[in-house]
């Protein structure tokens, strides 16, 4: 559950790395206070919400075994271990 988790904190994460860069880039000081105006900071928090939502609504429509199949848990057979399938 943890790895879930730390994907979409990453995700939301992703624009203001990208922001960091670019001021980095352009040879502003990342760490100055100045260099992350308040509007900026809305439009970045915006971005990365529309991120994690797309993110999880694509997880959801996406993943996942198809429309009526059945799972079929890993067992032993004739002494042999078989994975588990979805049929």
């Amino acid at each position: 559950m943890i790895r879930p988790v730390l994907t979409e904190i990453g995700i939301f994460l992703v624009p203001f790395a990208l922001f960091a860069l670019f001021l980095f880039a352009t040879k502003n000081n990342v760490t100055l206070k100045s260099s992350w105006p308040m509007s900026v900071v809305i439009k970045l928090t915006v971005a990365a919400s529309a991120l994690v939502i797309a993110s999880l609504v694509l997880l959801a429509q996406f993943s996942g075994a198809p429309p009526g199949s059945t799972y079929v848990p890993a067992h032993i057979e004739n002494g042999r271990l078989v994975p588990g399938v979805e049929k």
